[in-house]
């Protein structure tokens, strides 16, 4: 099986290795705040999805901090600024802009790369992007985790599939790449279900652009969390998350570039599965498979 990974898809479109820099707005989370629900997802831990981003800091200092790390190991000339924590389309959009425009405007900047919710990107924020994106490429990486409203009640999402695919149709009218998280293995979720959500992306007209796709990692301090170490369930194994991985990636049309096969969340807050603590062996395991499938 042939796909596209991120790397195949740097390289060929820019001719170099480009890395990302993990880096902070400074926004919340309506799901966080009170907005649309507190807590957070109950999978997602106090430091939102960047546990690796660099402390909140003026952003020069963060891009200066966050290249350093990777300089010590490669010899990296372009990187992807890349927004991750919590919603960073959900402030004040003019300070936003400021804050975007500033990475954009850098010529070691070759991507944005914002991660956000579809239920908290203002009219005004579509027109912030828009204009971004004619300076620099700008990637909007939405969670949407699966398709099912009942099991995303149950984990907290606090927005309804419907929203999704109403920010994704504004996000394409615009010319802006967009990139999908599934998480695979949700408590309730049947292989059935999973599937069905990525027949649900494979089916999206526009074409979409990217997905990363996680197993679903446990981790201490989460609700989620908690509630696994007081009533366990049975999680995947590695063999069964590559079977169902190489079913999904079966799915997604012809283009389509994939940007994570699996997460790598914190060693120190992991409860489960195990396996996946051991990074390189499960990247090995998986590269082995779909290049057998």
């Amino acid at each position: 099986m042939k796909i596209i990974t991120i790397n195949d898809y740097l390289k060929n479109t820019y001719g170099e290795k480009i890395y990302r820099l993990s880096l902070q707005s400074g926004c919340t989370c309506p799901n966080r705040d009170g907005t649309k629900g507190t807590g957070g997802c109950t999978f997602c831990s106090e430091g939102g999805s960047g546990e690796f981003a660099s402390h909140i800091a003026p952003l020069e200092i963060q891009i200066e901090e966050a290249k350093k790390v990777i300089r010590n190991k490669t010899g990296a000339r372009k990187f992807i600024a890349y927004f991750q924590s919590y919603t960073n389309t959900y402030g004040d959009p003019e300070r936003l802009r400021g804050l975007y425009m500033e990475a954009a405007g850098r010529e070691d900047i070759a991507i944005l790369s914002i991660a956000t919710r579809p239920d908290s990107i203002s009219e005004r924020m579509y027109e912030v992007l828009r204009e971004l994106n004619d300076i620099k490429p700008v990637w909007v990486e939405m969670g949407l985790q699966t398709i099912n409203d009942e099991t995303a009640e149950r984990f907290n999402r606090c927005y309804r599939t419907e929203e999704f695919l109403e920010a994704y149709r504004k996000l394409k009218g615009i010319d802006v790449k967009v990139i999908a998280h599934v998480i695979l293995g949700l408590p309730g979720e049947t292989e059935e279900d999973m599937i069905g959500t990525m027949r649900f992306l494979s089916s999206l007209d526009p074409q979409l652009d990217g997905i990363k796709i996680h197993l679903l990692q446990l981790l201490r301090g989460t609700v989620m969390g908690e509630e696994y170490l007081k009533d366990p369930y049975p999680l995947m194994s590695l063999e069964e998350y590559g079977d169902l991985l190489i079913k999904c990636l079966k799915l997604l049309p012809e283009g389509t570039v994939v940007h994570r096969f699996t997460g790598d969340g914190p060693k120190k807050l992991l409860i489960g599965p195990g396996w996946c603590a051991d990074k390189k062996r499960v990247l090995n395991y998986l590269r082995r498979r779909i290049a057998e499938a």
